[in-house]
Order: C-alpha cells, then sequence, then structure tokens
C-alpha cells in the first residue's frame, strides 16, 4: 500500500530530488518505510521497461517520429534517476517490470504498430505517480504530457486503420449477434438439432452474402459520389476557343473557394496555356479514395468477415450437440468473441479493453436473449 501523507511538522523535501530546484511545494514523508523502497525499486524496473519500449520503437522511425520517442525515452530515464536518488544508488537486486510493460516491450521489438502504440498509451495512462506522494508534481505531468504524445504519434495510424477496422468490427459483430439471435430463437423452439444446424448454415450464407453485396454497392456508391466531386476534364477542348476578356471559366474556380481575382488570374493563365497546345491535366484521385478502397475487396472482406462471426454460434450443432448444452456452448464461445472484439476496440484506441468488452458482451447477449424469449413464447423449452 502507498504511504500516507504525514502531519505538516514531519514533512521534509528530498535535497536529491531530481525536480527538487524546480519544485519548491512539493513535501514527502520524512523516512520512507521498507514497503517504500520495494515500491521504489519496482518504479525503476518499470520506467526502464517503458524506456525501452520506446528506445526500440524508434530504432524502426526516423526523422520526427525518431526524434519524439528517443526523448520520451530520456524522460523515462529521468524519472529512474528519481528513484535511485531516493534509494541512495542502484539496487543490488530489481524486481522483473510489469508483466504489460515486458509484453509491450516485446511487441515494440518485432512490431511497429498502432497496436504498441495504444499499449504504450495505456501504460503513461496509468501511472501511480498520483497517488504516491514520493513523485514530483512534474514527474506526474510528464506521464499525463506522454500519454497525449504517444496518442499522437498513434494518430496517423489510427486514421488508416479507421475505415478497414470498421468494416472488420462490424461484420465480424453482425455474424455473431445475428447468427446467434437465430439459432438462440429456433433452438428455444424446441426444433431439432438438424433444423438448428441447418438454420444456421442458411443464416451464416444468407448474412454473409448479403453483407458482401451491401459493402460492394455500398463502397462503389461512395467511390462514384467522391469522383463526382473531383475536377473532370470535361470541357478542356473547349478552351482554346474561350474568349480570354469574357468567359466564364473564373466561376468554375471560384466553385471551388478560390476567390474572385485570383480564380480570374487563374482562368488567364489557363486560356493561354491552352491556346500553346497545353490543356490541364486531370488529377488523381484525392486521399477519400484511398480511405474508401476498392469495392471488391471490400466485399470479399465483409462476406469473410460475417462468416467467420456467424461460425461460432453454429459449432456446437456442427459437432453433434443439442438441446441446453448446445445453447450453453454457443453462448459461451460467442461470448469470448464478442469480449475479444470489444477488448480490441478498446485497446486501439489507448482505452482500458474490459468496458468495451462488456459493452459487445450486452449487446450480444441482449439481442439472443430477445429471441430466445420468442422462441420460448412460440415452442418448447430446449431442456
Amino acid at each position: 500500500m502507498l504511504s500516507k501523507r504525514l502531519p505538516a511538522p514531519a514533512l521534509r523535501r528530498p535535497a536529491d530530488s531530481v525536480d527538487a530546484v524546480n519544485d519548491t511545494q512539493f513535501l514527502t514523508p520524512s523516512e520512507p518505510t521498507a514497503a517504500d523502497r520495494r515500491r521504489w525499486a519496482q518504479y525503476i524496473a518499470d520506467e526502464r521497461a517503458e524506456a525501452a519500449v520506446y528506445r526500440r520503437l524508434a530504432r524502426k522511425r526516423d526523422g520526427e517520429d525518431r526524434e519524439i520517442l528517443l526523448q520520451l525515452e530520456e524522460a523515462e530515464k529521468r524519472h529512474e534517476r528519481h528513484w535511485i536518488d531516493l534509494l541512495g544508488g542502484e539496487p543490488a537486486k530489481l524486481p522483473k517490470a510489469g508483466l504489460r510493460d515486458r509484453f509491450t516491450g516485446w511487441m515494440a521489438g518485432r512490431f511497429d504498430s498502432v497496436f504498441t502504440l495504444a499499449m504504450a498509451q495505456q501504460a503513461e495512462a496509468r501511472s501511480p505517480y498520483d497517488a504516491d506522494p514520493w513523485a514530483t508534481p512534474a514527474m506526474r505531468a510528464d506521464e499525463k504530457i506522454h500519454h497525449e504524445v504517444v496518442r499522437g504519434l498513434a494518430a496517423k495510424s489510427r486514421r488508416k486503420l479507421s475505415g478497414t477496422f470498421r468494416a472488420a468490427v462490424f461484420g465480424a459483430n453482425d455474424g455473431l449477434v445475428s447468427n446467434l439471435a437465430l439459432v438462440m430463437g429456433i433452438g428455444a423452439t424446441g426444433a431439432a438439432p438438424q433444423f438448428v444446424l441447418f438454420s444456421g448454415i442458411a443464416g451464416l450464407l444468407a448474412g454473409a452474402l448479403s453483407m458482401g453485396a451491401g459493402e460492394y454497392v455500398s463502397v462503389r456508391s461512395q467511390r462514384e459520389l467522391l469522383e463526382a466531386t473531383e475536377p473532370s476534364d470535361f470541357a478542356h477542348a473547349s478552351l482554346p476557343d474561350l474568349d480570354i476578356d469574357a468567359n466564364e471559366l473564373a466561376l468554375v474556380f471560384r466553385t471551388r473557394g478560390i476567390p474572385a481575382d485570383e480564380a480570374m488570374a487563374r482562368a488567364r493563365r489557363v486560356i493561354d496555356e491552352a491556346n500553346l497546345g497545353r490543356l490541364p491535366k486531370r488529377r488523381p484521385h484525392g486521399d477519400d479514395h484511398e480511405v474508401v478502397g476498392g469495392a471488391f475487396r471490400a466485399a470479399i472482406s465483409s462476406f469473410l468477415l460475417f462468416a467467420s462471426g456467424a461460425i461460432i454460434p453454429v459449432l456446437p450443432w456442427l459437432f453433434g450437440l443439442a438441446g441446453l448444452p448446445a445453447v450453453i456452448v454457443a453462448l459461451v464461445l460467442v461470448g469470448i468473441a464478442l469480449s475479444a472484439t470489444g477488448a480490441l476496440v478498446g485497446l486501439l484506441s489507448g482505452a482500458s479493453p474490459l468496458p468495451r468488452a462488456l459493452r459487445q458482451l450486452a449487446i450480444g447477449f441482449g439481442a439472443a436473449a430477445v429471441t430466445y424469449g420468442l422462441g420460448l413464447l412460440f415452442g418448447v423449452d430446449v431442456g
């Protein structure tokens, strides 16, 4: 347990604190306990593990990102020195760093991914220094700023991943929930196991095909709408025939948000270029098109993701179970899958995985409970 603050007369400021000069208001208990010293040794191990994460990530990057990561490493070393100074020197034996820190370090040594940065962001968010009177206010502030720095480093990767990840979570979660609700509802009517299995397989194929077709149409339509917003070459061949003093080409540029004077100047330059035989080139599609992705690829991905989720509730019947045992096994399997999906969302967003896992679980089981209740209403109990 963390030591409590003592009454004011017993408080003193450690002279060897790294932040002692700049932090004149920081006070600590007069004498550290054995528990304090053990905790400081653990802090040293954890700070070294976090510094190693940033060092390993920096090796895989260059430019500004590399410099930022190296500065984060130096900050963690600064915190480490604070605890070493309080202990009066390097401990003879350090405990192991926390399991999360060690796993994050392992990830950082092998993968430069948003997963690693998200785990590092979580590590900064759960700093124990807010409750520790021996940590300086500057150190507490550092940890909060580090959280925002790592969040900024991960932002670009999260934006790139967001579209694909949304489709993956939606497809797999839809398959899990819809087919669980289907087999639970039919199973609750007392239908034969073969009928439940057939219904589950039919629901899998119908849902996966519907998801694939819907995703293809959706992405294709979105790309077509985006292409309609891009400048076209419809009138390029007519540019040499325009009157340079009386023409509406400037209006085209004004519709794109360019001020009137600049639009007129640009229109004159384009017409001059066209008279010399140099017609404007059509610009390539912007970044929005890349974020949307290809329609066929999106359709295949949605089909496979939905199917991978929808097959899980059917597995008990596929392996010969029936009645209540099959329902229980289906609930357990789907519960694990839903929790894992929710936890992954939390991890990638740099937040706690548990609330997201429970949210996914509540939504999925809530839908299954409704159809199970309807099945009981119109049939007989599976037991």
